[in-house]
């Protein structure tokens, strides 16, 4: 597939790039590299890394300079011993090429979901954050990973699929408790670019005691997305279309309260978790309390007592119905709790 940030360089950045990918896919202990600014140095590294999520192996780099030397000694740090990343990229393209054969005939939109879901049921968010956790080994291998080894797993697979996928890439805030930079996918399906969150998905959906797979950041346009991430700080294509946002596509985005009311007594009546996203204008807390009220008059109708989760950044409500004798519920969620806080 196309490397996105290959593509966004001038020849010589592009020479550089080209020097470094060539020199870790040979698995080489040091080699020369063009010299040039420490600082480009590091974002060419950075963007190649964004654009090969199979070189899993790459860690970082150290590098030697001598003066008048027209080159650096570039010197790659490596995960495992070669032995070892030959085995692990045997096992690595065995495990990918399986996992992709059941879909290579559905749509875009098909294949998307369906790695998507598959992140969501056999990954788990690895708050130890270990080493192999930031590549697709963790997630693919270990099923266990951070946002960063979940978006280069996503982008493996779609790349493999045929499927044109990107790494975004988002600053740190300490100021809102956001210690670490976060990772997500942006996609192309039939020519237009939304952004894909499996790692918040997958966060919101282990809350769940169902389990069920949430769709609350699958192909978001920029608008929404930007409501609980930060700016990016590698640019990236611009996502301005909200059309196949998974909910809207699924007409499970509603406008109306009196949508609401009906959708949410069906779920009472059949015992089904309702899962939406509000259209109707911002959800300020005044319009979530006619929602509530709603959601409450139709399990009431029924004879059930309501559990509510709230994605408030997303506009995103789940809502189940139980017995009477169960206490209602009104949650909060936060999808990135996960990538919040340092770990004791």
């Amino acid at each position: 597939m196309e490397a996105y940030y290959f593509q966004q360089l001038n020849k010589e950045q592009q020479h550089i790039y080209h020097a470094i990918l060539k020199g870790v896919q040979n698995l080489e202990n040091e080699f020369l590299v063009p010299a040039c600014d420490r600082e480009m140095l590091y974002n060419l590294f950075f963007r190649m890394r964004l654009d090969h999520p199979e070189i899993f192996w790459l860690t970082g780099f150290r590098y030697k300079y001598y003066q008048n030397s027209p080159n650096f000694i570039f010197i790659p740090e490596y995960l495992f011993k070669k032995e070892k990343i030959i085995e692990h990229q045997k096992a690595m393209n065995a495990r990918v090429e399986k996992l992709v054969r059941p879909a290579m005939k559905l749509s875009e939109w098909e294949k998307e979901k369906y790695v998507h879901d598959f992140i969501c049921e056999n990954v788990c968010y690895d708050k130890l954050k270990k080493p192999y956790s930031h590549e697709i080994i963790g997630p693919l291998g270990q099923g266990v990973g951070v946002c960063e080894g979940i978006a280069k797993a996503v982008k493996i697979l779609l790349d493999a699929l045929g499927v044109w996928c990107v790494i975004a890439l988002c600053g740190n805030n300490p100021e809102k408790g956001i210690k670490y930079r976060h990772t997500w996918n942006i996609v192309k399906i039939g020519g237009v670019t939304y952004h894909l969150d499996a790692t918040f998905d997958n966060t919101l959906g282990k809350d769940n005691i169902s389990g069920e797979i949430r769709y609350d950041y699958f192909n978001l346009p920029d608008k929404q997305i930007f409501r609980d991430h930060e700016p990016l700080i590698a640019p990236a294509p611009a996502c301005t279309d909200g059309d196949r946002f998974y909910y809207k596509d699924k007409k499970l985005s509603f406008t109306k309260v009196e949508e609401v009311y009906k959708r949410s007594l069906q779920a009472a009546k059949k015992g089904k978790v309702l899962t939406y996203h509000w259209r109707g204008g911002y959800l300020t807390r005044e319009m979530l309390q006619v929602l509530v009220d709603n959601m409450r008059r139709a399990g009431s109708e029924k004879n059930k007592t309501m559990l509510l989760q709230i994605n408030w950044p997303q506009a995103v409500v789940r809502v189940q119905y139980q017995e009477l004798q169960v206490e209602e519920s009104i949650q909060m969620e936060d999808a990135n709790i996960s990538e919040q806080y340092d770990v004791e």
